[in-house]
């Protein structure tokens, strides 16, 4: 399958550095999708019910975080982090500091923090990439730091 000229150039091993910054799309947190991927997945009142989350710490219904990572998920491997080969995780450390409320207008701000070649495949590294998604209001709703399986460019 070849490339339009409005896909995103996937980029290699070769192509990064640290400090390289990547901005992503935005994704709309819709009440419903909220509701129902909490019925699915985090099934507890506040995900699921607008009195029983009114009266609950979050004052209010909130996404799950699983829910908020799995949309970041979609942002970065839909185009904003564009690794070829794909957007392989190894592994993360997530922080959601403030809820995710419907209507949320959600993007993530991401810089690569660290670059590890691979001793023993020297196609591969991996690269640590520190991500922030903010809402419409710029306040920072998730702090998430994979590690990602990156790709030399293939000799031809």
């Amino acid at each position: 399958m070849s490339e339009t000229a409005n896909a995103p150039q996937k980029l290699y091993l070769e192509d990064l550095s640290v400090g390289q910054r990547f901005v992503t799309g935005t994704y709309l947190m819709e009440e419903a999708r909220i509701k129902s991927f909490a019925a699915e997945f985090d099934p507890q009142p506040f995900h699921l019910d607008d009195a029983a989350a009114e009266a609950s710490l979050f004052k209010g219904l909130a996404a799950s975080g699983w829910h908020t990572t799995a949309a970041a998920m979609r942002l970065i491997a839909g185009g904003g982090i564009p690794l070829a080969g794909g957007v392989i995780g190894m592994g993360c450390d997530v922080q959601w500091p403030r809820p995710v409320r419907p209507g949320d207008k959600l993007t993530i701000e991401a810089e690569i923090a660290e670059i590890s070649p691979s001793k023993s495949k020297p196609n591969q590294a991996v690269l640590t990439v520190r991500c922030t998604m903010f809402n419409q209001n710029k306040e920072p709703v998730m702090y998430l730091t994979p590690k990602l399986l990156v790709f030399r460019r293939p000799k031809t």
